[in-house]
């Protein structure tokens, strides 16, 4: 009788084991999207229990390091990787697009409660160290009225390789020839001045915590953070602040998107476009060793387009547009 119920238990025991397995997909990169990442991949698993998907909050240039190395199964970057980059990981990688977000200059002025506003050329001269104090007759000629403190100015920048850091240094290369020929666009650049931290979120730490200080982050980054930020002028000449119209107005300017989806959004034309926006990608394998994980990244990347793409603008992000979403789609649909 014991070895019939030892028997039974075992077989009980090992059902039990196959109903509950796991599949685990882990990925690492830039810390631009996470908030919407970590909701997508959290609602995901209620709707699939048996897959775990993992992700860290590293950064785009750990993000492309670890995918690169083999360490993860997939990344994450705000910045395209390169052409050597894309030859030295070894295998094919797919740039997934998966929603499009905006990078604010954000501040700690004291005494001033209301929206700055920004040039591109004064962005540029504040960041190269040439701009060193708030009472600046460059800041104040944009905000007239605006009674700006002799404070000296603190910049706040990422200390490790960064999607957010390419957008912001892509855009300023393109306004500012002195940070063309300087410090120029990166995940990872040398920057003239300031103070570095890790992450979105480690900037935004410094920003709230430093009077004077101003740095570049992603928009949920300030608004979770309740931190001022301002308005930037574009290419039109129109002083905009960041926000989900502004942002898809960015992205509508992309008349032909590259078959391979690497393209640059800032200093976009129009009026109404937000000029610091930027598309955020998944770097995915185009080919998987481990076909059941391959298919469950298929099974989330198209869950993330019928399901995901509803759930950005609650966190502030702009959903991709239909045509995007269309060829990542056909993309997916490639991944073996």
């Amino acid at each position: 009788m014991l070895r019939r119920f030892t028997f039974l238990l075992l077989i009980a025991t090992a059902l039990v084991g196959v109903a509950t397995a796991q599949t685990a997909l882990n990925g690492a990169g830039a810390t631009f999207p996470y908030p919407i990442y970590s909701k997508w991949f959290s609602e995901y698993r209620k709707a699939h229990p048996d897959v775990q998907i993992n992700y860290q909050s590293i950064g785009s240039g750990g993000g492309i390091r670890q995918l690169s190395t083999g360490t993860v199964d997939f990344g994450a970057s705000d910045g395209p990787m390169t052409d050597q980059q894309l030859a030295s990981a070894g295998r094919k990688i797919y740039h997934i697009p998966t929603v499009l977000g905006s990078v604010v200059p954000a501040y700690n002025v004291p005494g001033v409660k209301g929206d700055l506003k920004f040039s591109g050329k004064v962005l540029a001269d504040i960041f190269l160290g040439k701009i060193t104090t708030w009472n600046d007759p460059a800041i104040t000629k944009l905000n007239p009225g605006v009674s700006l403190p002799s404070t000296s100015i603190i910049v706040a920048h990422r200390s490790d390789g960064s999607g957010t850091t390419f957008i912001f240094t892509d855009y300023l290369s393109k306004v500012s020839p002195d940070w063309a020929s300087g410090p120029n666009k990166g995940t990872s650049v040398k920057w003239p001045t300031g103070i570095g931290a890790k992450g979105n979120e480690g900037v935004a730490g410094l920003i709230r915590q430093m009077e004077g200080a101003i740095g570049y982050i992603e928009l949920i980054y300030a608004l979770q953070n309740k931190i001022n930020y301002g308005s930037v002028q574009n290419s039109a000449g129109t002083f905009v602040k960041a926000s989900l119209a502004a942002t898809t107005a960015a992205a509508a300017t992309v008349k032909s998107m590259p078959a391979d989806f690497r393209v640059s959004i800032t200093n976009a034309p129009g009026k109404e476009a937000y000029p610091i926006s930027s598309f955020t990608w998944l770097l995915i394998p185009a080919q998987w060793k481990d076909a059941n994980k391959g298919k469950v990244m298929v099974d989330f990347l198209n869950w993330m387009l019928d399901k995901g793409q509803p759930m950005a603008q609650s966190l502030d992000y702009a959903p991709l547009p239909k045509e995007v979403a269309d060829k990542v789609r056909a993309t997916i649909k490639t991944i073996k």
